[in-house]
C-alpha cells in the first residue's frame, strides 16, 4: 500500500515557460472547475491546506506544482503533483477562458514528465460533453509510456446502485471520495504502479 510521507507546494506557474524544470516523474491532474480537483490533492497527501480550496468554482487559474514523497514496499520515491486549471465553468472572460485553455493544451502537448493524466469527473455527472472532450483530447496526444486514468470524485452521494452501474461501465477507472476518504489509496497505488513499475 502507497502513502505519502511528506508533500509540499513548489510554485505556481501562468505559463509552460514558468513552470519548473522538468525530471521528476509527474502526474496532471484536470477537470471541471467544480469537480473537486484542491479537496482531492488535500486528501490524497493528507494535508488540509496543501491546495486552496474555495466555494467558487475555477479559482484555480495557474498551473501548481506539489513535490510529494511517497513510500511503497521499496524505498521512498519522489513525485510531482500538477494541478491545472479547471475548465468549463468558471465565472471569468471568455479571452481568460480561453487563455487558461490554450496555456493547460500546451503544458499536456510537450511536457515530457508527465506519466499519468488523472482526468477527475463527477460521478453524479459521468457524462458531460466538457469531459468527454477531454478524455478525447487526451487520447489524441497520449504517448505509450503514459497513462489515461479517469477518476470519479464525490462517490460518496451516490447510492448502491448507481454506484455499481458506474463500476460497470467503467472498470477501470477509480471510485473517491475526498470526504470520505474512500478510492484514495487505490489511487496512490494506480500511480505507484505506473510511474515506478521501470524504476522511473
Amino acid at each position: 500500500m502507497a502513502q505519502v510521507l511528506k508533500a509540499h507546494f513548489i510554485t505556481s506557474a501562468p505559463t509552460l515557460e514558468a513552470a519548473p524544470p522538468e525530471g521528476v516523474s509527474e502526474v496532471a491532474f484536470l477537470g471541471r472547475s467544480n469537480v473537486g480537483k484542491s479537496s482531492l490533492l488535500n486528501a490524497l497527501t493528507g494535508r488540509k491546506a496543501l491546495a486552496k480550496t474555495s466555494s467558487t468554482p475555477g479559482k484555480t487559474r495557474l498551473i501548481n506544482f506539489f513535490d510529494i514523497t511517497l513510500k511503497g514496499q521499496g524505498e521512498p520515491l519522489s513525485l510531482r503533483l500538477v494541478d491545472l486549471p479547471g475548465f468549463g465553468y468558471a465565472k471569468v472572460s471568455k479571452v481568460e477562458q480561453a487563455q487558461w485553455q490554450k496555456a493547460l493544451a500546451d503544458f499536456l502537448r510537450v511536457r515530457r514528465s508527465i506519466r499519468v493524466f488523472v482526468r477527475l469527473i463527477d460521478a453524479r455527472h459521468p457524462e458531460l460533453p466538457q469531459d468527454q472532450m477531454m478524455r478525447d483530447f487526451v487520447a489524441s496526444l497520449i504517448r505509450p509510456d503514459q497513462l489515461d486514468l479517469p477518476v470519479f470524485t464525490k462517490v460518496d452521494k451516490l447510492n448502491r446502485k448507481e454506484r455499481d452501474a458506474l463500476k460497470r461501465r467503467y472498470p477501470e477507472a477509480v471510485l473517491l471520495s475526498s470526504v470520505s476518504k474512500e478510492g484514495i489509496e487505490a489511487l496512490l497505488d494506480r500511480l505507484m504502479v505506473q510511474i515506478f513499475q521501470e524504476g522511473a
